[in-house]
């Protein structure tokens, strides 16, 4: 029997059990939602920006597993006000996508103004997401990302720019950091307090450091001293794996909301996971191979529909397959082949080999996915660390193409 999975007949669901955590914890936390102005983020997950994930065809998937607010790739504010030709691309949004929620990486508060009332005057979008917690090395070491916080009247005439901008419009800015740049350089109170004196709706926290990168544990407590020190709502991020990890993180912490990133890689119905957790309901998703398989094709399919280009498209689709495939005994013959596979037809007859019967691998459920690294020191401008009033703008920082 096919059942329709928030609105998509995608999978037969025939495992479905409730992964450890209890029904009264499941009841203390049901009808939690999220004001976001106008809107209101029921339940309260957000999908964070992934580079080369979050496009279009992703989103809708997620989409159609269960609500939230689905964040596109991170728009670099340059980009956006030049019309980067793969830029303008990657603002694009389904026609059925609201509330369009974009995210911005900016580390000049005139660029920013720029960027900003181009969303305005042409209405790119619903809400505004500011990126402070991007950690890669050719982000920090110009000064953008994870660094700005650092330089706090920098940081906060970027939030100020930002919201000053897209107030008239009545558009919400929001911002996303990590704790600081490493434990010796922690930002993230005042950061937050910065950014609500400057008029944010909410301020969401990737509870590493910079130098953390991915990994480790997310210190969770972070979160929770976050949520004390400040009135507007505060999201967690970090190590939610699974629905009941968000769970966890809202009674630990006390957060207002969830960000969801590495661990819907592969498992799109995580999101069908959280909207049952955060009703109150109990059950969780445990496809089969098979439908493992047919959630596969549909993601293919959306590509396609995006890119517009089957090759591409199918191409595109390639990084994905380890993370569908992860934790199900599939040989790596098979598992190489999908990997290289360029045409639906190709990918059709490779997931026709599965075997659809396989139930799904329960001991993997709780495991990191994605991006997982070892610590490392942050890579900044010389003598970034001097002088934590400077509003410089930091030369050079600034990239003219979007996605990260």
């Amino acid at each position: 029997m096919l059942v329709m999975l928030h609105g998509y007949q995608s999978m037969r669901v025939t495992s479905r059990t409730g992964v450890p955590s209890g029904p009264s914890a499941c009841g203390i936390l049901k009808g939690v939602t999220l004001p976001l102005s106008d809107f209101v983020v029921n339940p309260p997950v957000v999908l964070a920006p992934m580079a080369g994930i979050t496009n279009v065809a992703f989103r809708q998937l997620c989409r159609e597993q269960g609500a939230g607010l689905y964040v596109c790739e991170m728009i670099t504010s340059v980009a956006l006000a030049v019309r980067n030709p793969k830029t303008e691309r990657l603002i694009e949004f389904g026609p059925d996508e609201h509330p369009r929620s974009m995210q911005l990486y900016s580390v000049d508060p005139v660029m920013t103004a720029k960027a900003v009332q181009r969303v305005v005057d042409e209405n790119l979008a619903d809400h505004i997401d500011l990126n402070f917690g991007c950690s890669v090395k050719k982000i920090t070491s110009k000064g953008g990302g994870s660094a700005i916080p650092w330089k706090r009247n920098l940081f906060g005439a970027i939030v100020r720019a930002a919201v000053d901008t897209a107030a008239p419009a009545g558009i919400p800015v929001t911002i996303k950091m990590r704790k600081g740049i490493d434990d010796d350089h922690l930002t993230y109170v005042e950061a937050g307090l910065i950014a609500q004196d400057a008029g944010v709706k909410w301020v969401a926290l990737h509870a590493r450091t910079a130098a953390q990168r991915y990994s480790g544990e997310a210190d969770w407590a972070a979160i929770a001293t976050l949520k004390d020190a400040l009135d507007v709502p505060v999201l967690g991020n970090g190590d939610i794996w699974e629905a009941d990890d968000a769970l966890r993180m809202v009674r630990e912490t006390g957060c207002d909301g969830v960000v969801v990133g590495r661990g819907c890689l592969g498992r799109p119905w995580l999101f069908a996971d959280l909207q049952a957790a955060f009703a109150g309901d109990p059950a969780r998703v445990m496809p089969s191979l098979g439908e493992v398989a047919t959630m596969m094709r549909r993601h293919a399919e959306l590509l396609v529909h995006w890119w517009g280009s089957e090759r591409e498209a199918v191409t595109d689709f390639r990084k994905h397959v380890a993370w569908y495939l992860k934790g199900f005994p599939v040989g790596s013959s098979l598992r190489q082949a999908m990997a290289l596979s360029s045409s639906l037809m190709e990918l059709d007859d490779l997931l026709g080999k599965l075997d659809r019967d396989e139930p799904f691998p329960v001991a993997n459920l709780g495991q990191p996915r994605g991006r997982t690294n070892s610590p490392a020191k942050v890579v900044l401008p010389y003598g970034w660390l001097d002088d934590r009033d400077s509003s410089a703008v930091p030369a050079g920082a600034e990239l003219d193409d979007s996605g990260g």
